[in-house]
Protein backbone atom coordinates (compact mmCIF):
# COMPACT_ATOMS: atom_id res chain seq x y z
CA UNK A 1 0.00 0.00 0.00
CA UNK A 2 1.11 3.55 -0.58
CA UNK A 3 2.12 6.59 1.81
CA UNK A 4 -1.26 8.25 0.63
CA UNK A 5 -3.62 5.43 1.19
CA UNK A 6 -2.55 5.36 4.62
CA UNK A 7 -2.19 9.12 4.96
CA UNK A 8 1.31 8.29 6.67
CA UNK A 9 1.87 12.45 6.07
CA UNK A 10 -0.99 13.16 8.42
CA UNK A 11 -0.37 10.36 10.77
CA UNK A 12 2.73 11.70 11.59
CA UNK A 13 1.97 15.56 11.35
CA UNK A 14 -0.49 14.26 14.26
CA UNK A 15 1.20 11.77 16.22
CA UNK A 16 4.47 14.34 16.47
CA UNK A 17 1.76 17.72 17.47
CA UNK A 18 0.44 15.05 20.42
CA UNK A 19 3.32 14.70 21.37
CA UNK A 20 4.97 17.76 21.15
CA UNK A 21 2.00 19.67 22.94
CA UNK A 22 1.94 16.81 25.68
CA UNK A 23 5.68 17.32 25.94
CA UNK A 24 5.85 20.96 26.37
CA UNK A 25 3.26 21.09 28.84
CA UNK A 26 5.00 18.86 31.31
CA UNK A 27 8.34 20.68 30.88
CA UNK A 28 6.55 24.29 31.18
CA UNK A 29 5.09 22.58 34.41
CA UNK A 30 8.20 21.36 35.91
CA UNK A 31 11.08 24.03 34.46
CA UNK A 32 8.71 26.97 33.35
CA UNK A 33 10.74 26.29 29.35
CA UNK A 34 9.50 24.63 26.19
CA UNK A 35 10.93 21.56 24.71
CA UNK A 36 12.77 23.98 22.24
CA UNK A 37 14.26 25.60 24.47
CA UNK A 38 14.90 22.26 26.21
CA UNK A 39 16.66 21.30 23.31
CA UNK A 40 18.72 24.54 22.71
CA UNK A 41 19.90 24.23 26.77
CA UNK A 42 20.70 20.22 26.02
CA UNK A 43 23.07 21.28 23.20
CA UNK A 44 24.80 23.94 25.11
CA UNK A 45 24.99 21.98 27.81
CA UNK A 46 26.88 18.90 25.82
CA UNK A 47 28.82 20.80 23.31
CA UNK A 48 29.33 24.39 25.23
CA UNK A 49 31.35 26.29 24.66
CA UNK A 50 29.52 26.36 21.81
CA UNK A 51 28.48 28.83 18.85
CA UNK A 52 25.09 30.11 17.96
CA UNK A 53 25.14 29.05 14.42
CA UNK A 54 26.09 25.41 15.30
CA UNK A 55 23.39 25.27 17.54
CA UNK A 56 21.06 26.06 14.80
CA UNK A 57 22.28 23.76 12.35
CA UNK A 58 22.04 20.85 15.00
CA UNK A 59 18.77 21.57 15.58
CA UNK A 60 17.57 22.80 11.70
CA UNK A 61 16.68 26.20 12.83
CA UNK A 62 17.50 29.61 10.99
CA UNK A 63 20.13 31.80 12.90
CA UNK A 64 17.37 34.47 13.41
CA UNK A 65 14.66 32.12 15.23
CA UNK A 66 17.93 30.96 17.36
CA UNK A 67 18.87 34.65 18.06
CA UNK A 68 14.78 35.14 19.51
CA UNK A 69 15.53 31.99 21.03
CA UNK A 70 18.98 32.79 22.81
CA UNK A 71 17.45 36.20 23.68
CA UNK A 72 14.91 34.67 25.76
CA UNK A 73 17.39 32.00 27.22
CA UNK A 74 19.76 34.71 28.18
CA UNK A 75 16.84 37.00 29.91
CA UNK A 76 15.81 33.82 31.57
CA UNK A 77 19.26 33.24 33.45
CA UNK A 78 20.11 30.04 31.70
CA UNK A 79 22.55 30.43 29.11
CA UNK A 80 25.51 33.44 28.98
CA UNK A 81 27.35 34.38 26.47
CA UNK A 82 31.03 34.93 26.22
CA UNK A 83 33.99 36.44 24.28
CA UNK A 84 34.62 33.37 21.32
CA UNK A 85 38.22 32.00 22.20
CA UNK A 86 38.78 32.04 18.54
CA UNK A 87 36.98 34.66 16.67
CA UNK A 88 36.98 38.49 18.36
CA UNK A 89 33.90 38.77 17.01
CA UNK A 90 31.82 35.85 17.57
CA UNK A 91 30.38 34.92 20.95
CA UNK A 92 30.13 31.48 22.55
CA UNK A 93 27.02 30.19 24.60
CA UNK A 94 27.50 28.62 28.01
CA UNK A 95 25.09 27.03 29.90
CA UNK A 96 24.90 28.74 33.49
CA UNK A 97 24.14 26.91 36.97
CA UNK A 98 20.05 27.69 36.43
CA UNK A 99 20.25 26.55 33.23
CA UNK A 100 21.59 23.08 34.37
CA UNK A 101 19.22 22.96 37.07
CA UNK A 102 16.20 23.69 34.49
CA UNK A 103 17.66 20.63 32.74
CA UNK A 104 17.56 18.57 35.99
CA UNK A 105 13.93 19.48 36.37
CA UNK A 106 13.37 18.42 33.05
CA UNK A 107 14.52 14.66 33.01
CA UNK A 108 11.68 13.04 34.94
CA UNK A 109 8.86 15.13 32.67
CA UNK A 110 10.78 13.04 29.56
CA UNK A 111 11.56 9.73 31.27
CA UNK A 112 7.07 10.18 31.80
CA UNK A 113 6.65 10.94 27.67
CA UNK A 114 9.05 7.91 26.96
CA UNK A 115 7.45 5.33 29.34
CA UNK A 116 3.60 6.53 27.99
CA UNK A 117 5.86 5.46 24.51
CA UNK A 118 6.94 1.74 25.86
CA UNK A 119 3.58 1.41 27.21
CA UNK A 120 1.98 1.38 23.37
CA UNK A 121 5.39 -0.20 21.79
CA UNK A 122 7.59 -2.65 22.40
CA UNK A 123 11.15 -3.06 22.23
CA UNK A 124 11.10 -3.78 18.61
CA UNK A 125 9.00 -1.86 17.82
CA UNK A 126 10.26 1.28 19.06
CA UNK A 127 13.81 0.54 17.70
CA UNK A 128 11.88 0.14 13.83
CA UNK A 129 9.90 3.70 14.64
CA UNK A 130 13.59 5.30 15.53
CA UNK A 131 14.78 3.53 12.69
CA UNK A 132 12.26 4.35 10.09
CA UNK A 133 11.62 8.15 12.15
CA UNK A 134 15.36 8.46 11.04
CA UNK A 135 15.26 7.83 7.46
CA UNK A 136 11.99 9.55 6.41
CA UNK A 137 13.85 12.96 8.72
CA UNK A 138 17.21 11.94 6.22
CA UNK A 139 15.31 11.95 2.97
CA UNK A 140 13.72 15.83 3.56
CA UNK A 141 17.29 17.03 5.33
CA UNK A 142 17.96 19.73 3.38
CA UNK A 143 21.33 20.04 1.90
Amino acid sequence: MSASKHRIYHRLQLAAHRLQKAADRAVMAAAGITTAQAAVLSIVAADGPVSQRNVARKLGLNESAMTAMIARLRDMGLVERLPDREDSRAWSLQISDDGRAALKKIEQPFRRINQKIEAVLDADEIAQLADYASRVSDAFEEQ
